[in-house]
């Protein structure tokens, strides 16, 4: 807190595809049980683990041959893995290459057993996972075990409404069901209650731009301990911190 300056924690080495290097990577998390982050390494279509440690000079593969995008883990160590190229979410045990289908894998299509472009999932403790199906412009929930997901947010065709979300991305579910989503076509992140047929917008949606509670195409959001939201504000190269109500 306060830095002015970041420290780099994997990659640094350009743009390629050796153990010490990264391409394009899209979302990463922390594993608290082995100290080390998980990377998708998406340009790489392999997810990665480079360890905290200080001297770590290289990561290890955990999957290869994923055209990964978001990623979450559960209270069991699950890692939960988004493929754009298949339109599914497969949960893995740490160490398995093969993993099980938990979303979608039904071809790229709008019935409510198929995603297109998964982007972010969230996985709550009944290992129910949400996902940002992006070009369906909706965001869905998967109970465990379910062979068909339910729309939660959008699925209104892509638009501004209330009702409609455009290409959703960064998503956020609460312990109430409450979820944030970062609307990010529209400009805005929005809160959708449990059970709503229509969201709220709490920041953005002033058209993009780089002025205060403006965006230019959010993909990513998070919260901390206190409540703060954190937004990555893609097309203005930043992370923005909002304290929400």
């Amino acid at each position: 807190m306060g830095d002015t300056n970041g420290q780099v924690v994997a990659g640094s080495n350009g743009q390629g595809n050796r153990l010490d290097q990264l391409d394009r990577p899209t979302e990463v998390l922390i594993d608290k049980e082995t100290d080390s982050l998980i990377i998708c390494d998406r340009g790489n279509r392999r997810v990665v683990r480079w360890s905290r440690r200080s001297g770590t000079t290289q990561g290890e593969i955990l999957i290869d041959n994923i055209k990964c995008w978001g990623l979450a883990m559960d209270d069991q160590r699950y890692l939960y893995i988004s493929d754009t190229d298949k339109h599914e979410v497969r949960r893995y045990q740490i160490g398995d290459k093969n993993g099980t289908l938990v979303a979608g894998g039904n071809g790229n299509a709008t019935s409510l057993n198929q995603l297109n472009w998964p982007a972010y999932i969230f996985v709550d403790q009944q290992q129910t996972v949400y996902v940002s199906d992006e070009e369906n412009h909706r965001v869905m929930k998967w109970n465990k075990g379910a062979k068909e997901g339910i729309i939660v947010a959008g699925g209104q065709g892509t638009g501004n409404a209330l009702t409609q979300l455009s290409h959703p991305q960064g998503l956020f579910v609460d312990t109430l069901g409450t979820i944030y989503v970062a609307d990010s076509w529209n400009h805005r992140v929005m809160r959708w209650p449990k059970g709503a047929k229509q969201g709220t917008v709490i920041v953005g949606g002033n058209g993009y731009g780089e002025g205060a509670n403006h965006f230019n195409f959010p993909i990513g959001l998070s919260f901390d301990q206190h409540g703060n939201l954190y937004v990555v504000d893609y097309g203005n190269h930043c992370v923005q911190r909002f304290s929400i109500e």
